[in-house]
C-alpha cells in the first residue's frame, strides 16, 4: 500500500520567516510615520494569515483601522516575494527528502497567501515536491478550520495523512479533521505543548520520519490530558 500522506505547515514548520514578516511589517510603518515594531512582537502576531497579522498591528501601534486595506496593500507588495531573510529550519531538508524518498505524499497547508508560498518553496527549491499547496486565499476559510487541510489532502488524492505544524491553528485544524498531528516545537505557537492536541511533538526534523511511520495509521489525534 502506498505510504500515508504528510502535509506540511510552512511558516514556523519549515520555514522561519519571522524576519522577511518582520521587514514588511516596519517598511509600511516607518512609510506611514508609525513607531516601528520589534521582531519578537511581530513573531507574536504570526500564523493566522495577513488580515490577522495587521489587525493584531494596528492595535499594537493604534492605528485608526480606516487604513487597513491600504496598509495591507502595501504589505503585500513586499511581502509577495520577500525571501531573503527567511530561511528553513535546520534538518528540514534531510527530512523532506527521506519521506519524499520513501514514497510519502507531501503537501502544505498554510495560512500564508498562496503567491509568497509557493515564492518561498521556489527559493528554497522545495516546490517539486510539494504537488498539493493550499495558501491562506486558497478558500474562503483559514485554519483552524479544517477545509484548508482538507483541501490539501485531497490534493494528494485522500481524505487522511499526517499533518506537521507548529501553531494553536494548526493543533484545532488537525483536531477537528481528526488526524493525527506531529508538534514541531520551535516555531511560532503560544501555548504550552501539554496545551496542544498531538499525537507527538519534536523539536529536530531528524526525528520527523520516525515519527510519521508510527502516526501513520491514521488513527484520531490525541487530546490533552484534562
Amino acid at each position: 500500500m502506498p505510504l500515508c500522506p504528510v502535509v506540511f505547515d510552512l511558516d514556523g514548520t519549515l520555514i522561519d520567516s519571522a524576519p522577511d514578516i518582520h521587514a514588511c511589517v516596519n517598511a509600511v510603518l516607518r512609510e506611514n510615520g508609525v513607531p516601528l515594531l520589534p521582531l519578537p512582537r511581530v513573531r507574536s502576531f504570526i500564523g493566522g494569515g495577513v488580515e490577522l497579522l495587521w489587525s493584531r498591528v494596528i492595535a499594537a501601534c493604534g492605528i485608526d483601522p480606516v487604513h487597513r486595506r491600504d496598509l495591507i496593500a502595501a504589505f503585500m507588495a513586499r511581502y509577495h516575494d520577500a525571501t531573503a531573510l527567511t530561511r528553513l529550519y535546520p534538518g528540514v531538508p534531510e527530512a523532506l527528502a527521506e519521506l519524499a524518498a520513501a514514497g510519502h505524499p507531501l503537501g502544505i497547508c498554510t495560512n500564508k497567501p498562496l503567491g509568497p508560498t509557493r515564492a518561498v518553496l521556489d527559493h528554497f527549491g522545495l516546490s517539486h515536491l510539494f504537488p498539493a499547496v493550499i495558501g491562506g486565499n486558497s478558500l474562503p476559510v483559514k485554519k483552524p478550520d479544517p477545509a484548508p487541510l482538507r483541501a490539501a489532502f485531497a490534493g494528494l488524492g485522500t481524505q487522511s495523512g499526517v499533518f506537521v505544524g507548529d501553531s494553536e491553528f494548526d493543533a484545532h485544524a488537525a483536531a477537528a479533521m481528526d488526524v493525527p498531528f506531529l508538534l514541531y516545537t520551535e516555531g511560532y505557537r503560544h501555548s504550552p505543548v501539554d496545551d496542544l492536541p498531538c499525537r507527538a511533538h519534536f523539536s529536530d526534523f531528524a526525528a520527523l520520519p520516525g515519527l510519521v511511520a508510527r502516526a501513520g495509521g491514521l488513527q484520531p489525534a490525541a487530546q490533552p490530558a484534562p
